[in-house]
């Protein structure tokens, strides 16, 4: 799969299926044209490649997860020559490899505080993934589940506004820490 074939497929649904085994009927059913899988194993990929394709959907790995197939160049060598559309990695080299062998890439991050953005910036720098993952995609929903448990919950990281901290109290936040001082005067 060509990159600009999979940003038009993006374009046009800008949904990924991520699944694990028990989901991958109910994806390959979807409207979904990629699929993500989150926990792909060593006995069973090669029929899930082939089931994805015959749908003619894409599929990509999350390489990190995989059970029985080794997160370096040699287990992104297995995964192309079985077919796979692409790999989602947490690891800058393994990307970088991945891209060597033609494969799409996603690069995913865990967005927790500034330091980790500015992390995120440097490894950019060096892996050039095709993608990137940013996670949490929606902190309001992860602050309203657990401050429903009954546990006061502080919002931290990333807090540059006021605007984000009305967000987060509203989610159910009890507070909000942040490092940036002409939000203390609010």
């Amino acid at each position: 799969m060509k990159l600009i074939e999979f940003k038009n497929l993006l374009d046009s649904f800008p949904l990924i299926a991520t699944v694990h085994a028990e989901e991958l009927e109910a994806a390959l059913n979807s409207p979904a044209e990629i699929l993500c899988h989150m926990k792909a194993d060593l006995l069973t990929i090669a029929d899930v490649i082939k089931k994805v394709h015959e749908k003619g959907k894409y599929i990509l790995v999350h390489i990190d997860l995989a059970e029985g197939i080794a997160s370096d160049k040699t287990g992104i060598q297995y995964l192309r020559n079985l077919g796979i559309d692409g790999i989602i990695s947490t690891r800058g080299k393994l990307i970088r490899q991945a891209k060597e062998m033609g494969l799409i890439t996603v690069q995913r991050f865990f967005a927790l505080d500034t330091q980790g953005i500015e992390s995120i910036e440097e490894m950019l720098s060096v892996s050039s993934p095709d993608f990137i993952e940013i996670i949490p995609g929606v902190i309001g929903k992860v602050i309203s589940r657990f401050a429903s448990r009954g546990i006061p919950v502080i919002a931290g990281g990333l807090i540059e506004s006021k605007a984000e901290i009305t967000e987060a109290l509203s989610s159910g936040a009890s507070a909000v820490s942040t490092g940036k001082k002409e939000l203390w005067y609010l």
